[in-house]
């Protein structure tokens, strides 16, 4: 299983943005070091939190000092771009990390943003769907070509340099329910990160997702896999629940305000149209199933995702700035070396190891404190049997 961040990146508007983003660069170091797979950020313009422009750019300084991890966006809003500036750059900064890029992309939900772009009402899907199509051509054709489009009209183009890997990078899209994004993650192969919150307003429930990607790939002809599944969520780990839920607590309920504003009331509701003041952090918790508390409670979830989707290929956690640094340090920290060697298979061989000497001393079968060692044990300690 993989191990993912889904970084849009949120701040306060009164913070210092420069060491904000200093925060998040250093992040991705972090996540290097503890030997998680992925990175992503996302594309953000407007409303005074979520303050990445140009995911590209932070990816690109990262990487400098980031030597494994991949790193990718969270997403490109397509609307805003000409598809071939989307295709050039992310081919560019693939060259630049060595084959380590993925291009994540979407229609754009934030509101503010759709309304600072002047958005065709109801069309920013549509454009979603030809720019992606162009994008795609132009990663993967050597030759030119022209596209007649409703939005885009290109003639005799392809991409001077395209992706360091081949025959073309990977590409992403994020999804809360919409069979939209399942329909485009089956027809390009795409990754897929899931929400893992309660769907709203009549979209696909988390278990749907997954087998909506493989009817839209049978449909184009298309073979894709769960590795490419990523369920999101966010993750917060102390040493006990208690403490876990007294660190972050206070932080949850002030970011709540931003996302309540922007319009997104009903992802935190337990049923539609529950009234504001009967929304908490914990209640929020439960509906958006974040997992706040130790790493035995990590990986219970984790259990809990599997079986309920039938096995999906990566845990992506959001990155919500809702303890100070050291501690969301120390929260990655145990997760790391807790949870995540325990569905990499890491430890098994430890702990089935540690098992049989367990039965050894048990039975007797090990040297007690002031015997000889069993016969045959030689001074080199190469006696590895038990029976």
């Amino acid at each position: 299983m993989k191990f993912s961040f889904f970084m849009m990146p949120l701040h306060h508007p009164s913070e210092n943005p420069s060491l904000a983003f200093e925060r998040d660069i250093a992040l991705i170091r972090l996540a290097d070091e503890l030997d998680f797979d992925e990175f992503f950020i996302g594309e953000h313009h407007s409303g005074g939190w979520e303050t990445m422009p140009c995911p590209e750019m932070a990816l690109a300084r990262a990487s400098a000092h980031a030597h494994r991890i991949r790193l990718g966006t969270s997403v490109v809003g397509l609307p805003y771009h000409h598809p071939f500036h989307v295709a050039e750059r992310i081919a560019f900064l693939d060259h630049l990390t060595r084959g380590r890029a993925i291009l994540g992309v979407g229609p754009s939900s934030l509101v503010t943003d759709i309304k600072l772009f002047g958005l065709p009402p109801g069309e920013h899907r549509a454009i979603t769907d030809e720019s992606l199509d162009i994008i795609v051509r132009l990663l993967e054709s050597p030759e030119p070509f022209d596209y007649e489009g409703k939005y885009w009209k290109l003639r005799d183009v392809r991409l001077q340099l395209r992706s360091y890997q081949q025959p073309r990078l990977p590409l992403a899209i994020a999804t809360a329910g919409s069979p939209h994004a399942m329909e485009l993650a089956g027809r390009y192969g795409m990754i897929l990160f899931s929400s893992a919150g309660k769907p709203v307003g009549g979209k696909h429930a988390l278990a749907e997702h997954w087998p909506l990607v493989e009817a839209s790939a049978a449909r184009h002809g298309v073979a894709v896999s769960r590795e490419d599944w990523r369920v999101v969520t966010f993750v917060y780990l102390a040493e006990t629940r208690e403490r876990a839920w007294a660190d972050a607590e206070a932080a949850i309920r002030r970011d709540m305000g931003y996302f309540i504003t922007i319009g997104n009331k009903p992802v935190y509701e337990a049923y539609p149209g529950q009234p504001l003041g009967e929304i908490t952090p914990r209640s929020a918790a439960e509906v958006r199933r974040w997992i706040i508390g130790t790493p035995d409670d990590a990986v219970a979830a984790v259990e809990r995702f599997q079986e309920e989707t039938g096995g999906f290929g990566g845990l992506m956690l959001t990155t919500h700035e809702w303890v100070e640094p050291a501690k969301a340090g120390r929260s990655l920290e145990l997760f790391a070396r807790y949870v995540m060697p325990r569905f990499r298979g890491h430890t098994r061989d430890l702990q089935d190891e540690w098992k049989r000497t367990e039965a050894a001393s048990a039975a007797g079968r090990l040297p007690l404190p002031g015997q000889p060692a069993p016969i045959g044990a030689g001074h080199s300690g190469s006696n590895l049997s038990f029976s």
